[in-house]
């Protein structure tokens, strides 16, 4: 089994939060991180936009990117959301261990301490 980072933005506080404990309370991702205020400069419509977001980040499973993603997609109020995926080839054994064993259907074997 493979774990991956999922970074996304949202347009604030409130709706990161709500995706993230969605992610969480289905078991796609064992833990959300969610940073307030970075600022975003990107093409849009034919012009550089800057914009307040809040970037959030899910440690999950690469087989349950799909589910996640589509999660995310139902939720979002954006057209095109960040949505990337950073393979984990290195990392604290236990850590790892632990995502692998809060998320999917077999989730909650062990507390993070």
């Amino acid at each position: 089994m493979s774990e991956i980072l999922v970074y996304m933005t949202a347009p604030d506080v409130e709706t990161a939060r709500r995706i993230g404990r969605a992610l969480v309370d289905r078991r796609l991702a064992a833990c959300v991180n969610i940073l307030p205020a970075i600022e975003s400069m990107y093409w849009w419509d034919g012009s550089v936009q800057s914009e307040a977001e809040t970037a959030f980040l899910a440690k999950t499973r690469a087989d349950l990117y799909d589910s996640l993603q589509a999660c995310v997609l139902g939720m979002h109020p954006y057209e095109i959301p960040c949505i990337v995926a950073l393979n984990l080839d290195r990392g604290h054994v236990p850590f790892l261990r632990w995502i692998g064993e809060q998320t999917g259907p077999s989730g909650g074997a062990h507390e993070m301490s």
